[in-house]
């Protein structure tokens, strides 16, 4: 026992006037880890609250956060104190420390307040679909250095989290429960446009991820311009939630539900046009130019008839199975 205790009392190197024994150390890096441990499986447990939790998911992720950092420099505070060292002893390595933070650690500092400010600020949340440098995706965790996204192609992106303290960031989900959309297309100059605009949002309504209309929210159709073969218009419609977060989707189930609508009103969309015109030679145009060369009109490949039958929606399918929520982190049992 004596050999045991002097083995602990060896002193292995002194702060300031401060010996630092064998002992000291053993102790001390005990203590952190255990206090490490109960970071961990604190932050475990709190988020799997949060995983089960319907409301308050915000709230529960800043407490699992809050928690863990806590945990863990409260464990390495006392593993300092265990080890006999006075943290005011501490001031003759502040210099060197500060040297380092400014050299080699200021990009990590940064980051980790930068991640501060986004948890307390909470203008962005676990969940929130964000566009960032033409980067769009689910946010899937907020961590001390960088921001996971998830895009809609299942791509992870990690990102660091000063970039969205330095630059703008687009927060399509932040308030409220739908978003506006643009839908472009164009038809030919030849089409009523009263009955373009009826049809379309027909169409618009009829696909079942459009919100129902309302005094501020209207399904609308704009005629935005005149093309070169016809009239350029948009359809503007507020969809879910959950479409507004597949964009690309979305756009496409638009697209798609708009061409079944012209094809079953027999209305021609734009396209390349060449006019035969002869007049200013031989005094022939139109079809009369084109009998004079002997030549004939040439069929449209594609007629469109009213009441033609529509193809599948890809797009529409997509956005009617629900979107995957933030991956859990993984887990690592105790042994």
């Amino acid at each position: 026992m004596e050999q045991l205790s002097d083995f602990r009392t060896v002193v292995l190197f002194a702060v300031g006037r401060t010996p630092v024994t064998l002992g000291g150390v053993i102790a001390g890096a005990t203590i952190a880890v255990l206090f490490f441990l109960a970071a961990r499986l604190a932050g475990l447990i709190i988020r799997r609250l949060r995983d089960r939790s319907r409301h308050g998911r915000e709230a529960l992720y800043i407490v699992q956060k809050l928690v863990t950092y806590g945990l863990a420099i409260m464990g390495f505070t006392a593993g300092l104190s265990v080890m006999g060292l006075d943290l005011s002893s501490l001031a003759v390595f502040a210099g060197a420390i500060g040297v380092g933070v400014g050299l080699g650690l200021q990009g990590i500092v940064k980051e980790f307040v930068s991640g501060l400010v986004l948890i307390f600020d909470r203008v962005l949340n676990v969940g929130d679909f964000i566009e960032v440098a033409d980067t769009r995706g689910v946010v899937q965790e907020i961590g001390p250095r960088a921001v996971r996204i998830r895009t809609n192609d299942e791509v992870d992106l990690v990102i660091p989290n000063s970039k969205f303290i330095d630059g703008p960031v687009v927060n399509w989900t932040l308030h409220g429960d739908g978003r506006r959309i643009h839908i472009p297309f164009t038809v030919a100059s030849n089409a009523d446009r009263s009955t373009v605009r009826e049809v379309v949002l027909a169409a618009a309504r009829g696909v079942p991820f459009t919100l129902p209309d309302t005094e501020a929210r209207k399904t609308q159709v704009w005629m935005t311009g005149f093309a070169e073969t016809g009239f350029n218009f948009e359809l503007l419609v507020w969809p879910t939630l959950e479409a507004v977060k597949r964009p690309g989707a979305a756009q496409a189930a638009y697209t798609w539900a708009i061409a079944d609508a012209l094809d079953s009103a027999g209305i021609e969309v734009a396209g390349p046009e060449i006019a035969v015109r002869l007049q200013g030679l031989f005094g022939y145009e139109g079809d009369e130019a084109l009998a004079a060369l002997r030549l004939q009109r040439p069929r449209p490949v594609h007629a469109p008839k009213p009441g033609a039958a529509r193809g599948e929606n890809d797009a529409a399918e997509e956005l009617s199975r629900p979107m995957p929520m933030p991956a859990p982190e993984p887990q690592v049992e105790d042994r």
